[in-house]
C-alpha cells in the first residue's frame, strides 16, 4: 500500500504524528518522519489489528453478547520506548502504582487465567476426534470424512 502514501518517499520534508511523554502524561506531536518510520510501523500494524477487532465485535454483537473488545491505547503495559516505566490504564490515562496494581488482573492475563488456558489443552490422538479447543470441519480435506487418517505414523 506504500503508493497510497502521501510523500516523497525520501521523508526529507514530511512529518509524521506520534505519541510522546511531556510532563507526565502522553501527548501527540508532529515529528520529522524519517525519524518515525517504526512508529509508522506499528500505526499500521495496529489499524491492522482493529480490522480484525471489528469483525469479532460484529460476530460478538451477532451472538447477542453483551460485550466489546478494544486495543488498548499504546501507552499501555509498554516495556520499551518512550512509555517504559510510565503507569498508564488502557485508555492512556496516567495512573498511580496502586491503581495499577488494583487494575492489573482486570487488564491483563493472571496467572490462574494462564493455568484455565492450559487445562483446555488436552491433546486428542483418537482419529475422527478433535481437540475440546478445536472445532470440527464441515468437511474434511478432498471432502473426505472427519474420521478420516490424513496421518499415518509408523514406527520402526
Amino acid at each position: 500500500m506504500e503508493h497510497k502514501i502521501e510523500d516523497d518517499h525520501r521523508l526529507t520534508s514530511d512529518t509524521y504524528t506520534v505519541w510522546d511523554l511531556e510532563d507526565g502524561r502522553a501527548v501527540q506531536k508532529e515529528v520529522p518522519a524519517l525519524t518515525a518510520i517504526n512508529m509508522r510501523l506499528r500505526d499500521d500494524y495496529t489499524r491492522d489489528a482493529a480490522g480484525g477487532v471489528k469483525r469479532w465485535n460484529k460476530i460478538i454483537e451477532k451472538a447477542g453478547v453483551d460485550f466489546e473488545l478494544k486495543l488498548p491505547h499504546e501507552a499501555f503495559n509498554r516495556k520499551i520506548g518512550v512509555f517504559t516505566g510510565g503507569l498508564f490504564d488502557p485508555e492512556g490515562k496516567v495512573v498511580s502504582g496502586a491503581e495499577y496494581d488494583a487494575g492489573q488482573s482486570q487488564w491483563l492475563p493472571t496467572h490462574a487465567d494462564g493455568d484455565f488456558i492450559q487445562s483446555l489443552m488436552k491433546p486428542q490422538y483418537e482419529p475422527g476426534k478433535f481437540a475440546r479447543w478445536i472445532a470440527p470441519p464441515k468437511v474434511g480435506i478432498d471432502n473426505k470424512t472427519g474420521d478420516f487418517e490424513y496421518v499415518q505414523l509408523y514406527m520402526a
